[in-house]
């Protein structure tokens, strides 16, 4: 959805999203990150029911996990990122939101929680831990319906009887905005809960702006910014919500700069486009 090739095929009215298809794999590490987002044409995938392939890299859906084979290589220092990632939901869920008035964009909550492993090969790598799940689709370019959002997840105490803490605020286009604000146990029940009051946190040093959301009476700061693009910020926070101190996973996306010329020159050297 933020591909520069599919903008500008769309603005010469042959936009054709399967023909501008890609695998985005980051690893974040002391001191370097590895980030894979290469672009490939219709001709290089394939999709059924329970399986999606993209060039060398793959998912399949076997009903009980997810199954990511990775085959990248990294930009802008060329390096291969290969290996296999499993996502083993603790339960499914099937609750969609629309994101604006008429329907055409949609966040669905597919697995809140999940066990992940990670087993890699380029770079060697070993790691299990906690997951999460989701997608979105839409109808309609992202930058025509919405200003920005900020997103955030945080895991919940097991001693309170775990879970997840789910966030989503939406600046709509037309100036109306919306909150999401939920709940969800590892058994897949989920609960709509009141939005904590919002709070600004520090700017990135693209200046994309960043809010979030903490329990009244409690502040919230940004521990690490993983991500920080001319449009799109990934960060982890230190808050409170739902009672209990939390390290969110928290991410800012500005589709005002995202529809600008000068960062849609850019983006191909995040998004590179193979001839294959």
């Amino acid at each position: 959805m933020f591909s520069p090739y599919y903008a500008w095929a769309r603005r010469r009215g042959r936009g054709d999203p399967l023909h501008h298809c890609a695998v985005n794999a980051v690893l974040y590490g002391p001191g370097r990150k590895r980030w894979a987002l290469t672009e490939r044409g219709r001709d290089r995938l394939q999709r059924d029911a329970a399986s999606l392939t993209v060039g060398p890299s793959s998912l399949s859906w076997d009903g009980n996990s997810l199954t990511i084979r990775l085959d990248e290589v990294t930009v802008p220092i060329p390096t291969r990122l290969r290996g296999t990632v499993r996502v083993h939901p603790t339960a499914l869920l099937d609750r969609t939101f629309r994101l604006d008035a008429a329907g055409q964009h949609r966040w669905s909550l597919l697995a809140p929680c999940a066990r992940v492993e990670v087993a890699l090969d380029r770079p060697s790598l070993r790691w299990s831990g906690e997951g999460y799940f989701d997608t979105n689709a839409g109808d309609a370019p992202l930058e025509d319906g919405f200003e920005r959002w900020d997103w955030s997840r945080a895991a919940l105490s097991p001693s309170l009887g775990g879970g997840a803490a789910v966030l989503y605020d939406v600046t709509r286009r037309d100036g109306t905005a919306l909150s999401i604000a939920l709940r969800a146990d590892p058994a897949g029940r989920v609960e709509d809960v009141e939005p904590p009051p919002p709070l600004r946190l520090p700017r990135t040093r693209w200046r994309v702006e960043r809010t979030t959301r903490s329990d009244a009476g409690h502040t919230a700061s940004v521990l690490r910014t993983l991500e920080d693009a001319p449009f799109y910020a990934r960060s982890v926070l230190s808050s409170h919500i739902l009672g209990e101190a939390v390290t969110p996973m928290h991410e800012s996306l500005s589709l005002d700069r995202f529809r600008a010329k000068p960062v849609q020159a850019m983006l191909p050297f995040r998004m590179p486009r193979a001839a294959r």
